[in-house]
């Protein structure tokens, strides 16, 4: 594991000057980013941004004055953005592991705090690595929200990760984060190649096994909000990976009592009050809930905690009781959550 690491600090710490150094889109983002976050990233510092190695977008809707960890964060390019939309009420705290990247993140500290009109920061940067966050000076239950962009995969023991992810958020918070996972288990002769692990391909979780590993920690019912495959274009790494197919998908996953290993129907409701700043026509929980300003949706029991229970209960009108049990909403599980072929938004609840 110590030999794995280092690796993965040499890689970005010294192979990779810039994400035009990379050798295939895996730790590219394949989604344009929302007007509320490119408004933030056009703020950011040039050589922040120049050395982004991200996957996805990892900031979420209703962040203003939250307390953020963002595990593996590189250069500080997403604390920077959450340092924006969080504001000074809010504060980011960015983990990662290579000093070459915090050099750059902790130079740009003073840059940001003029640039977002602050007294003083918001945001801070700390040396540590994302499998032993039970070293560093957290509380239990002391972040709103965790992100991480792309480093999950790099980790050896990803079940730690979302163990103290879980750990560390408060009741009702929110894990949401972008990384790459594959559609079978990824040979342990790939897993041993150093520039396949740096390129976070021969990381890549089976999808299914980190559905597992995600409930075992705790969160009860993972939700992907978006999912892209990804293309490789790089012949002698297309060749070495073979039949292999990997997605970039981001997850969110909530810390809540009472959720359920399925979908269940309480004969609940909700309706969005189209009150969420840069979602005001429509809000997405995730890919397969979708919610109309003033239209009253039927929502399963899990989909009704996640949305009373944590932070976004202000912006919704609700209606039921847990009283009567209706029995399963059908269609929901199984199948790979991101592949369309095996389903589609009317199929879940």
């Amino acid at each position: 594991m110590g030999t794995l690491h280092e690796e993965v600090k040499n890689y970005y710490g010294k192979e990779l000057e810039n994400s035009e150094d990379l050798k295939t889109n895996a730790c590219c983002t394949l989604t344009a980013p929302p007007k509320y976050i490119l408004d933030a990233l056009n703020e950011v510092h040039d050589e922040v941004q120049a050395k982004y190695y991200g996957c996805g977008l990892t900031i979420p809707f209703e962040v203003e004055g939250l307390r953020i960890l963002d595990l593996g964060s590189g250069s500080g390019r997403d604390c920077y953005i959450a340092s924006k939309l969080v504001g000074e009420s809010g504060f980011v705290v960015g983990v990662d592991m290579t000093d070459e990247q915090l050099e750059v993140a902790n130079r740009h500290i003073d840059y940001h705090t003029e640039k977002f009109g602050y007294s003083k920061p918001n945001v801070s940067f700390i040396k540590g690595n994302i499998e032993r966050l039970d070293e560093l000076d957290f509380e239990d239950g002391s972040f709103d929200l965790i992100i991480s962009n792309c480093v999950v995969n790099l980790a050896g023991d990803k079940q730690k990760v979302l163990d103290d992810a879980y750990r560390l958020l408060k009741p009702g918070g929110e894990m949401y984060f972008s990384d790459v996972y594959s559609d079978r288990r990824v040979p342990v002769a790939l897993q041993n190649d150093p520039i396949l692990w740096g390129e976070c391909l021969s990381g890549a979780l089976y999808w299914n096994d980190f559905l597992n590993f995600a409930k075992k920690a705790g969160f009860t019912d993972p939700r992907a909000t978006e999912n892209k495959p990804i293309t490789i274009e790089n012949k002698l790494l297309e060749e070495k990976v073979g039949e292999l197919e990997f997605y970039s998908v981001t997850y969110r996953l909530f810390k809540l009592d009472g959720l359920e290993s399925d979908c269940e129907d309480y004969g609940q409701a909700a309706t969005y009050k189209g009150s969420i700043q840069g979602s005001e026509a429509a809000f997405d929980l995730d890919d397969h809930h979708h919610f109309p300003k003033g239209k009253i949706m039927t929502v399963c029991g899990n989909t009704y905690r996640m949305l009373n229970d944590t932070r976004f209960k202000g912006h919704f009108d609700f209606y039921g009781t847990w009283d009567t049990h209706y029995g399963i909403f059908e269609g929901c599980g199984g199948a790979m959550p991101f592949n369309t072929e095996n389903g589609s938004a009317e199929d879940c609840c």
